[in-house]
């Protein structure tokens, strides 16, 4: 279930092999986004 989510929010948010590289251009903010995701998935478990 987390795996999942997590290869959905890299596959999303990221759009390449790199966090963030898709659709926001920086490494910084991708990476940021994930963390966010990430705690959100886990509060919710």
């Amino acid at each position: 279930m987390l795996l999942i989510a997590l290869l959905g929010g890299l596959s999303g948010f990221g759009g390449g092999p790199f966090y963030g590289t898709g659709y926001y251009g920086g490494g910084g903010l991708g990476l940021l986004l994930l963390i966010i995701i990430v705690l959100v998935v886990l509060g919710r478990i």
